[in-house]
């Protein structure tokens, strides 16, 4: 049996993060959008640390006999490379950031301390802290004999080591306020200085413990991040909703995982927090870092100069699209593409307002994963229930870190007249698709839509993704077998488009590999073309490494962790790999089989990972429309030949830039241009 090559999942996972801190170093980067890479950068981390750090500790404490990894690897040894890895990177992180630092400074914008404040702020920076950051303080004393306060994820705290007159030794935690906008804009005259809220506190720490008679002051910040998993309690009396809830609640006990703190930080403070922690040393993630953590914040560093961040593109509308008609009657004879943040999101707005009002829709039936924190989705959806129409939702309440929001929402719907379906024991559902069923001529007439993404106003700015429009009753009816599964899962139902998991989509999928294999073999021409965030399946990666090896021609554009090993002789060397991270976040998912030229296209919301193919339900679409499908492969081809954001994955050159031809390409530019033409033509 042949043996084959992967890349462990955490480490490619870093790889990834990597190319995000890239973005931050690029000098063709505008220098604001530099320091928001490096937010996106933090926020990835933290991230990573709570889940996939967390779940590899799991492993290594539990009381499971094997405890190996990928390779005959412990989980112990995994985890310290991790460790290592992650502080190189958060090592590089510092630099990238100081170097963002020094060139702010060459545009007259300056992040001070509180060992510079110019005169002229104080009085401003006194009011301050007075009337905002005084207020909302949250100071606990900590001695031997207090048990240490429980601390919250995604907060950051200074721990004070206070000395008094009398030799005294005092140590207190101070939580930064998370209610306040951490950058404190100062201008004067053509100059713009920047002080953090965590600074306008050093600057009042002897204020703040004067009752001690303080003659030193010092201040260290730290950070701290937990097990992010879900715990759930068996009581058969609570719904499914107080579950969910609870066990939000309860995360924020869960075991450590990660503790940074300031490199400058005094020994022994270090030694006490340590020990009040309980932080295992061989198991919790130790990484000393700078003077500043949750840099995550610097995602909303504020603007401060339009030439400093990227030039705000203007969303198109959906190239055919006749505005003057019904959306149900624009889709009557052809089906429509959109692909955010290019084309506007407003179009899925208007399909659902235009639901929500007809007076002869009947039921609209839509999935929800994550929504915006004002969404208007959300609110159509309860329009529509208040004007009488049946509205069917099925949220899912374990969307990682939304579970709150989507609780709340849940609620409001509720409380609204929605009917609501919170999914399927085991099973988060992660499918993106929408129902609209309307009486005409006495007959039930349907319309919807399937997408890659959530229906998310606030991430369709940012979030590449693909939306098809259609009144295919053939989709539709696979679309209302769907919803019918929801309620009724322990039926069996035949879909005839639509490639549902956990039940098909890998086998399916792997039946599309095989004729590619085939055909290859025959002689004829054979390719697969795949864009997916994630691949992480050993299972699927085994197939496409056979594909290779019978001649089929595979390019895939991964943006994040990526377990297959392209470019390998005797394994995979006709199969390629690149990664393209920009301005937007890669987030469409699509596949292309050339199925001996009679090309099979889909989109999907599954990417190639255990869970999407075996614990979630996840709609994969074939695109029928050939107009539509020509468009899908053109937008792919352009990724192809980016050659300015577009990296090579898991080769020797590990994430080095791919260099094609002098000619710079770059997708997203490209992509949008693209749409732009469609719409002059129409024109």
């Amino acid at each position: 049996m042949k043996t084959y090559n992967f890349k462990n999942r955490e480490l490619s996972w870093l790889d990834f993060n990597d190319r995000v801190l890239q973005e931050a170093e690029d000098p063709t980067v505008p220098l604001i959008e530099r320091l928001r890479f490096i937010g996106i950068f933090s926020n990835n981390l933290d991230e990573f640390y709570k889940i996939r750090y967390a779940t590899v500790k799991r492993i290594a404490l539990s009381n499971q006999k094997e405890k190996k990894l990928y390779k005959g690897e412990s989980a112990k040894d995994l985890l310290t490379k991790i460790t290592n890895r992650a502080i190189k990177l958060q090592e590089k992180s510092t630099v990238v950031f100081s170097s963002i630092i020094k060139d702010l400074e060459k545009k007259n914008i300056y992040m001070i301390n509180e060992n510079n404040i110019p005169i002229e702020s104080l009085e401003i920076l006194n009011e301050f802290y007075q009337n905002k950051v005084f207020p909302q303080l949250k100071i606990v004393i900590l001695n031997e004999n207090d048990n240490f306060p429980q601390l919250t994820d995604f907060s950051s705290f200074l721990i004070v080591s206070i000395k008094s007159k009398n030799n005294r030794l005092f140590y207190a935690l101070i939580q930064l306020p998370s209610e306040i906008n951490r950058f404190i804009v100062l201008e004067n005259n053509n100059t713009k200085n920047i002080i953090l809220v965590d600074d306008l506190i050093r600057y009042n720490l002897n204020k703040i413990f004067k009752i001690f008679d303080p003659i030193s002051v010092t201040a260290n910040m730290i950070k701290f991040s937990r097990d992010a998993e879900l715990d759930f309690d068996d009581d058969i009396s609570k719904s499914y909703l107080e579950k969910i809830s609870k066990s939000v609640k309860d995360r924020l006990k869960g075991e450590p995982v990660r503790f940074i703190y300031d490199k400058e930080i005094n020994p022994k403070t270090l030694d006490f927090l340590l020990a009040k922690m309980n932080i295992n040393q061989e198991t919790d993630s130790i990484i000393p870092g700078g003077r500043y953590h949750n840099k995550r914040d610097y995602m909303n560093f504020p603007s401060l100069n339009r030439k400093l961040v990227y030039k705000i593109i203007n969303p198109l509308n959906i190239q055919g699209f006749n505005f003057e008609k019904s959306f149900f009657e624009n889709l009557e004879n052809k089906d429509f593409l959109q692909h955010t943040p290019y084309h506007s999101f407003n179009h899925i707005l208007n399909f659902l307002f235009e639901a929500s009002i007809d007076p002869d829709v009947k039921r609209i039936s839509i999935t929800i994963y994550r929504l915006s924190k004002l969404s208007s989705v959300a609110n159509t959806l309860i329009n529509a229930a208040k004007s009488g129409k049946e509205v069917i939702v099925q949220i899912e309440l374990q969307a990682r870190f939304d579970e709150t929001a989507n609780i709340d929402y849940a609620k409001l719907m509720q409380d609204e007249g929605v009917k609501l379906i919170f999914g399927i024991p085991n099973l988060k559902v992660h499918a993106k698709i929408c129902l609209v069923e309307k009486e005409v001529d006495n007959k039930i007439k349907k319309y919807g839509f399937v997408s890659t993404g959530n229906f998310n106003e606030s991430t369709a700015k940012i979030y590449t993704d693909f939306t098809i429009f259609t009144s295919n009753r053939e989709i539709l009816n696979d679309i209302s077998k769907v919803f019918d599964f929801f309620n009724f899962n322990y039926k069996k139902f035949k879909f005839n488009h639509l490639i549902l998991s956990p039940y098909k989509t890998q086998t399916y999928f792997t039946d599309l590999i095989n004729n590619e294999i085939k055909n290859a073999k025959k002689g004829k021409n054979a390719f697969i073309k795949i864009k997916l965030n994630n691949i992480t399946s050993y299972s699927m990666v085994e197939e496409l490494y056979k594909a290779s090896n019978s001649g089929v021609k595979i390019k895939m554009i991964i943006r994040g962790v990526c377990c297959l090993v392209p470019n390998t002789k005797g394994m995979s060397e006709n199969i390629h790999v690149v990664s393209v991270v920009d301005k937007f976040l890669e987030h469409t998912r699509m596949f292309v089989f050339c199925n001996d030229g009679d090309n099979k296209t889909f989109i999907s919301s599954a990417d190639w990972m255990t869970r999407n193919l075996e614990n979630r339900v996840e709609v994969t679409c074939p695109v029928l429309d050939k107009n539509i499908s020509n468009k899908l492969n053109q937008i792919f081809d352009i990724y192809w030949k980016d050659n300015v954001k577009s990296r090579l994955v898991n080769s020797k050159n590990n994430n080095e830039y791919r260099n094609l031809s002098k000619t710079k390409l770059r997708s997203q530019h490209e992509i949008y241009d693209l749409h732009l033409k469609d719409l002059e033509k129409q024109n």
